[in-house]
């Protein structure tokens, strides 16, 4: 299955074809769909304008379930489409998060135990038995001037037959990771943080976006 997410993550139309059909779970040629992954929500999608209820990833590939009486049939072309306003907002809060979680380990030794990015907000959960707030103006001072130098986001595979992939920023890191991603850290934008005590010696960072304009 060749998932043009990763190649082209602005594209929101494909036309493709049905591999298989197995009750209501659809396995296509190619697809423009994420699926959850890495704590980063699945895309909104549709086939001919039939909304996808939910997926899941099999190996390679990527099983897509509609609702019961689809009709749609081994060998068909459709058309997938996806919701591009979500998609832009998890590819930006996804990145923020992987830079806010970077620029933390930098600082501290805490262990990441969650993480989770909606279209709305993306959280990071830490093993820490301190307020991880004290840090807060330092990390976004030094995030800031990465959004604002504009840096090239590069990405690809590590290792292409098991399908890794990283993400990097000449200078800065190279990180393990198979989200979408945009192509420059000015696109991802500013953030605010707030910190939540889970109790148990956890914290969590909540991350939103500054230009927010969706609640």
């Amino acid at each position: 299955m060749r998932k043009v997410f990763w190649e082209n993550p602005y594209q929101c139309s494909l036309v493709t074809k049905l591999l298989s059909v197995v009750g209501d779970d659809l396995l296509f040629e190619e697809t423009i769909a994420f699926s959850f992954s890495g704590g980063q929500e699945s895309d909104k999608a549709f086939i001919n304008g039939q909304p996808i209820l939910d997926s899941r990833i099999e190996g390679k590939y990527i099983y897509y379930t509609l609702e019961n009486g689809h009709r749609f049939h081994p060998g068909d072309t459709v058309t997938m489409e996806i919701d591009w306003f979500r998609r832009f907002r998890l590819m930006r809060l996804h990145f923020s998060a992987e830079l806010i979680l970077e620029l933390v380990t930098r600082r501290l030794r805490v262990e990441k135990i969650g993480a989770h990015i909606s279209e709305t907000k993306a959280r990071i959960d830490f093993a820490y038995d301190e307020n991880i707030s004290s840090i807060f103006n330092g990390i976004l001072s030094e995030y800031n001037e990465i959004i604002e130098r504009d840096d090239i986001i590069n990405t690809g595979y590590s290792d292409i037959e098991n399908q890794r992939r990283y993400w990097k920023i000449e200078g800065f890191a190279e990180v393990p990771c198979g989200g979408t991603h945009v192509k420059s850290t000015a696109e991802v934008g500013f953030v605010s943080l707030k910190r939540k005590n889970l109790g148990g010696s956890k914290e969590r960072i909540e991350i939103r976006l500054v230009d927010d304009n969706a609640g």
